[in-house]
């Protein structure tokens, strides 16, 4: 090929060489320019467009490094061989809607729902326009791997006097929500160890143990809290337990078996406990149930907790506390990962505990969630003809357990028809053979507005108390 004839736009626009290598490009894309066939020299192809010959050079350069050319030394510029291309600009074929929980509810008694609209917005943007507003240059450098000092102190002071935790800053790690610090779990515990949870249980955690390679034990729960017995059985070294308000049956673990668990933890070198504490901050009667990491003496309990569920998802702070075993061997195997949380949110999170706005928040939070609460309840008493009611004293849901002969896909379908989401214990039940339970819904109330509550349960009355 001795010339090319490309149009080129000389008052304006984009750069003469852009527009040679675009030429030639498209021209090589639609197929009009074929692999092998040799290009005029950057000389010829200067004087044939009346340009300069850098002009040229910097086109035939562009189009060599992704290349769509080749060079051949003492030969000259060649078109690239290529099997198949894909022409740029070209969206690719959609992929088919997914319809999955995308039907909209009118109500949806979620119980992973927070209220939103209590965040404290002022204060965290006070906080926030401080914390930027002064020239603290440390916040951008790389902090702690475990996070930042002062802000496992404020965590460390807060989990002694509200939950009885008893640990050093020391040994907590931080990280963007547990789903982190089940992973970082993985590098400490023993690769063939198996862990227990109750059934049942809050799946995602079980879900995530198995996805990191974890054998994984279904053990039965009663009043108590998990079955020791059982436990001893299923051969497991870990025990995955909510204590403090089980999820989802809301039972709280008794002092006896809590102590049952620690013997049963402590009889063997390499046994844990993992204790997810994700809502003890909400409890409505009596006092506020301890920690049983506070009861252990023996550093069996690791503690799991987050700000999630008391402030705002997208806080995406939690932490974990570890025993001094633990501790030394997350030294020497995950000291190496960077802390996941910015040390920006480390640092406005450490204020709000220290100025007191955590403690403001939590309280004003109660009291939200309390006249919910009771709200609630007070709209279910027409309920308690056809169904029991329990896991009513913490948390921000409730659970209706069904005494007619009713499934719970009948009572689902039937909320659905008009435009209500419940949830079902049977979604979270990892072995159905172990024990039987009723049909059981969840409702959750934290996320809805008074009167979402009041109409909602109004409209589940006309529905489920009418069920033959």
């Amino acid at each position: 090929m001795n010339e090319l004839t490309i149009p080129l736009n000389t008052s304006g626009g984009s750069h003469l060489y852009e527009q040679i290598y675009a030429y030639i490009r498209s021209e090589i894309l639609e197929g009009r320019l074929t692999p092998g066939e040799k290009l005029p020299s950057s000389r010829l192809l200067a004087g044939h467009l009346q340009v300069s010959r850098s002009t040229v050079n910097l086109a035939y350069e562009q189009l060599l490094a992704e290349g769509y050319l080749e060079a051949v030394p003492c030969k000259g510029f060649f078109i690239g061989k290529m099997d198949e291309l894909i022409k740029p600009g070209k969206p690719l074929p959609a992929s088919p809607p997914d319809n999955r929980d995308k039907e909209e509810f009118r109500w949806d008694f979620t119980p992973n729902g927070i209220d939103m609209r209590a965040f404290p917005y002022r204060t965290w943007r006070q906080i926030t326009k401080e914390v930027l507003q002064d020239d603290r240059q440390e916040l951008f450098a790389l902090g702690l791997p475990q996070g930042d000092e002062a802000l496992r102190q404020a965590i460390s002071r807060y989990l002694f006097g509200a939950r009885g935790v008893i640990c050093r800053p020391a040994q907590i790690v931080v990280g963007a929500g547990n789903d982190y610090l089940l992973m970082l779990l993985r590098l400490l515990l023993k690769e063939n160890s198996t862990i227990a949870f109750e059934n049942p249980t809050y799946t995602k955690a079980h879900n995530i143990m198995r996805s990191l390679g974890f054998s994984t034990a279904i053990v039965a729960m009663d009043e108590n809290g998990m079955e020791v017995e059982s436990l001893e059985k299923s051969g497991a070294d870990i025990a995955y337990i909510m204590p403090s308000h089980q999820f989802p049956t809301g039972r709280v673990t008794s002092v006896g078996r809590r102590n049952e668990l620690l013997k049963w933890a402590a009889e063997k070198p390499e046994r844990y406990l993992i204790e997810d504490d994700y809502d003890s901050e909400f409890r409505y009667r009596g006092k506020p149930i301890p920690a049983l990491q506070g009861m252990d003496g023996k550093g069996r309990v690791i503690y799991m907790g987050t700000f999630s569920k008391a402030i705002a998802p997208a806080i995406r702070v939690s932490f974990m506390v570890l025993p001094p075993t633990l501790l030394e061997e997350y030294k020497k195997r995950a000291g190496l990962f960077s802390s996941t949380v910015s040390r920006i949110d480390q640092k406005i999170l450490e204020e709000f505990i220290n100025r007191g706005g955590f403690e403001r928040h939590l309280n004003r939070m109660r009291k939200i969630y309390k006249g919910k609460h009771d709200l609630l309840l007070e709209c279910l008493r027409p309920f308690k003809k056809r169904f029991t009611l329990y896991g009513d004293q913490a948390g921000t849901h409730v659970l209706l357990e069904a005494r007619d002969k009713v499934t719970e896909e009948e009572l689902k379908k039937t909320a659905a028809r008009e435009g209500i989401k419940i949830y079902c214990l049977s979604d979270y039940i990892l072995e159905k053979k172990l024990k039987e339970y009723p049909p059981t819904v969840i409702l959750g109330y934290a996320g809805m507005e008074a009167e979402e509550i009041v109409s909602g349960i109004d409209c589940l009355a006309r529905l489920w108390l009418d069920i033959s």
